[in-house]
């Protein structure tokens, strides 16, 4: 038995409950090995059969991870504890570019949409029974995807882009499957693979978006889903081109059964075109969240698929929370179709802060990235030390072990809160902060 604790249970679920407990309250530390099971089976006079059951429910809760002859482990970071969770302290004065949040000044009004959703809903209201998507924005969601060259598909609607990962996924894999992700990449879908009992395989990534050998390596050996920003991809700013569309596209054809989801995230903030690689295997999701450009707190994402995906998809939803509110439907159109957002201009407002500063890091020798969206990426020798000298500065950065899983360490800076007046500052402190690193792919 593991020095200083015992473990207890006859059942699986006793067993399984009790480890999670332990790991909860820090008395298995994460990295810490279980015992083998036949010891452990021994120790609680069990068959081995049962420990085996417990272990996988806690490998299927994202407790615990199998690493080969190392058996099995306390994950390094156990699901429950989410990456955006461990936060640096914003103290008076300081600068925060870590939340990764959209600037406020470009997020639209939403007085005239609430009123017009509540107006509409004073006529006819949604009542149990009624469709799940509200048909002017099935119509309206689908001519901006046609719009786009995504390929014909039913409309859904879910709470946001990472509801629908996780029901695409849901829907198609199961826990021990392995899934092929940006690397850096964002930090809640990283914590969502493992918290699905899944296992993230980590593809690298340059401006172009994901590395066509990276991703013929992780699919080779057995990954059953890729998952890919297309767009504003956080924390990098890459945006997937033709080329490297095309590129992507011919590796996946040899893999056709492969799960593969886009998030367009970036859609609406963005001026570089969408390339999606929708359809290039025979299940496929797109997802597109209003966050970004409409407010995080709308809490709405349209999901398209082959016909297969979105009826799982919608069917699973209607068992649970049935449908997303009809009157944030009805908002979300009232934006589309008023012009409430400019595209070009927000476009513009993030590209020149985000380009100023990634010019300003070149010239201070800092091989900064941002293609596109409101992040840069800056590949540095040591996080910890960076973050703090740009504390002292007055400047909160987001550390790059967020978005890691193999890539090598950086920062991610967002430009949402930023003026131009504050490139020139914050390139300075970002100098004397950081070691200049030469150019390449991340990771």
């Amino acid at each position: 038995m593991l020095e200083g604790y015992r473990f207890t249970g006859r059942r699986a679920s006793e067993i399984a409950a009790d480890i999670e407990r332990a790991v909860g309250e820090g008395l298995l530390e994460p990295g810490r090995a279980l015992p083998p099971l036949r010891e452990l089976a021994a120790e609680l006079g069990v068959n081995p059969n049962t420990v085996a059951a417990a272990y996988r429910l806690l490998r299927d809760r994202g407790v615990v991870e199998t690493a080969g002859r190392r058996g099995t482990r306390v994950r390094a970071r156990p699901a429950s504890v989410a990456r955006d969770q461990v936060r640096i302290e914003v103290p008076p004065g300081a600068r925060n570019l870590a939340d990764g949040n959209p600037d406020p000044r470009l997020l639209p009004g939403l007085g005239a949409a609430l009123a017009a959703a509540a107006a509409r809903h004073a006529e006819a209201p949604a009542l149990y029974g009624c469709s799940a998507v509200d048909p002017d924005l099935a119509r309206t969601a689908r001519a901006r995807l046609e719009a786009d060259g995504v390929p014909p598909g039913q409309v859904t609607v879910t709470s946001g882009a990472l509801d629908a990962i996780e029901r695409v996924l849901a829907a198609h894999l199961r826990p021990g499957d392995v899934v092929a992700v940006e690397d850096p990449g964002w930090g809640s879908l990283l914590d969502l693979v493992p918290a699905l009992g899944l296992r993230p395989v980590p593809v690298g990534l340059d401006d172009d978006g994901p590395l066509p050998q990276d991703v013929a390596r992780a699919l080779d050996d057995g990954a059953r889903a890729l998952i890919v920003t297309d767009r504003a991809q956080n924390p990098t700013g890459a945006a997937i081109g033709p080329e490297r569309a095309a590129e992507l596209r011919a590796v996946l054809a040899r893999h056709p059964e492969v799960l593969v989801i886009d998030d367009d995230h970036g859609h609406d903030i963005v001026a570089q075109p969408l390339h999606p690689l929708a359809g290039a295997t025979r299940h496929w999701a797109l997802v597109r969240s209003t966050a970004k450009a409409y407010g995080p707190d709308l809490r709405l994402a349209v999901l398209t698929g082959d016909p297969v995906t979105v009826d799982r998809v919608s069917g699973r939803h209607r068992l649970g929370p049935g449908w997303v509110s009809r009157l944030l439907q009805t908002a979300v159109v009232h934006l589309w179709e008023s012009g409430a957002v400019d595209p070009r201009a927000v476009a513009a407002s993030y590209s020149a802060r985000r380009d100023a500063l990634v010019r300003g890091l070149r010239r201070r020798g800092i091989a900064a990235r941002g293609r596109s969206g409101m992040n840069v990426w800056v590949p540095v020798a040591d996080e910890t030390g960076a973050v703090t000298r740009l504390l002292a500065g007055g400047w909160v950065a987001a550390p790059g072990a967020r978005f890691r899983l193999a890539s090598p360490p950086g920062l991610r800076l967002t430009v949402s809160g930023l003026d131009a007046a504050d490139v020139e500052p914050l390139s300075d402190a970002v100098a004397d902060a950081v070691r200049p690193s030469g150019p390449g792919r991340f990771g």
